[in-house]
């Protein structure tokens, strides 16, 4: 009788979680379902006083954004989204890039060197993402314009620094702390050096940290606003940025925002499929348990 009821009990606690999960992951994914239902729809649905449920779906939005809208002369005009979208791509992927070559590098040092108040170093590094945006973009931006660092990529993506190298340098360095030392000790034995023992080594042991914090690091860069609208201008502002065309004073594009952000979202989501494998175990577990 005991054992029955330990069963049922133990049925019910799994039921329970099971629904438990599906609700947290019903109230995540309904804002993208809407806005993807929004970018499907019409003018004349989208702005309806009752929401349809059921209409019948078109892709005008998202050709507006990718292809264009026909004037009434016959032409049609180049999208600036596009534009916008590769300027994110560019500005993002070369942010990361950067900090990935400058922040791991620095993560081991600060993980396996004894340097003199390196906590308080690790930890510095770490507030720079504590500090609000807005406290620093205006010196900043007088600095970029006197160094002429103004609407570049180059100016952008070494702005983005602030966003993703001191996340990848504090992430990465508990990764490189989870390898045991006796594992270095061992190859320093064997002959090797230390950059040797970093690249040979720490670097593939860390490869899911290491995929986990670069995508991480990606979606912070990706989704920036302020810094992008305050040293850009339209030659390089970011897709966060642009989207604000779709909002004049006579009127809302509903419709292509909806399909511009469903677009926007892509770069995301295919990175974390692409390394899903390295991703889950990055975040969960680390990358070595000593």
């Amino acid at each position: 009788m005991s054992s029955r009821r330990e069963l049922l009990g133990s049925v019910t606690r799994k039921a329970l979680i099971y629904a438990g999960l599906a609700v947290m992951l019903a109230l995540a994914l309904a804002p993208i379902v809407w806005i993807f239902l929004i970018s499907l729809k019409t003018d004349k649905d989208i702005i309806a006083s009752v929401p349809r449920i059921v209409f019948t779906p078109t892709l005008e939005n998202y050709k507006a954004i990718l292809i264009g809208v026909k004037s009434a002369g016959g032409e049609t005009a180049r999208p600036e989204f596009v534009h916008y979208f590769l300027n994110s791509l560019i500005i993002t992927s070369g942010a990361v890039l950067v900090s990935l070559l400058a922040g791991v590098p620095a993560a081991y040092a600060l993980a396996r060197f004894k340097i003199k108040l390196k906590e308080n170093i690790a930890f510095t590094f770490l507030s720079f993402r504590f500090a609000p945006e807005i406290a620093v973009i205006i010196p900043i931006f007088v600095i970029y314009r006197s160094l002429g660092l103004y609407n570049t990529y180059v100016g952008m993506i070494l702005v983005y620094q602030l966003v993703t190298l001191p996340l990848i340098i504090w992430l990465m360095r508990g990764y490189f702390e989870d390898i045991p030392e006796s594992i270095e000790q061992a190859a320093r034995l064997d002959g090797y050096s230390r950059f040797a023992i970093f690249r040979k080594i720490c670097l593939p042991l860390v490869k899911p940290g290491l995929a986990s914090t670069a995508i991480l690091a990606f979606i912070f860069a990706w989704n920036n606003f302020i810094f992008g609208l305050v040293l850009g201008a339209k030659e390089t502002f970011p897709v966060t940025v642009g989207m604000l065309g779709f909002i004049s004073y006579e009127s809302v594009l509903w419709g292509q925002m909806a399909a511009a952000s469903m677009v926007t979202i892509l770069p995301e989501i295919v990175i974390a499929l692409f390394i899903q494998k390295y991703l889950v175990r990055g975040l969960s577990f680390g990358a070595v348990r000593g």
